[in-house]
């Protein structure tokens, strides 16, 4: 399965920030993007999810939507 972990969020976004620090507790490695400055990124984003709120996750071809910590557990195969 493909873990690659790629996220979607804004500096000032608390849960995009929990999300970061949940991951990097976890020791994985994630690509994170700034859609708040990144316009490209931003368009990137509405349209895989059609999600104007961030933060946007996904694991491999999985999307998560906001921080649902159970749920990314789950799908990356970590204990919560």
């Amino acid at each position: 399965m493909d873990k690659t972990v790629t996220i979607y969020s804004t500096p000032t976004c608390h849960f995009c920030q929990m999300t970061k620090d949940f991951l990097k507790e976890k020791g994985i490695t994630y690509t994170d993007y700034n859609v708040a400055s990144d316009l490209e990124k931003r368009q990137e984003m509405i349209q895989k999810s059609g999600q104007m709120g961030v933060p946007v996750i996904f694991v491999g071809d999985d999307m998560i939507i906001g921080f649902d910590q159970a749920r990314l557990s789950s799908t990356l195969g970590i204990a919560a």
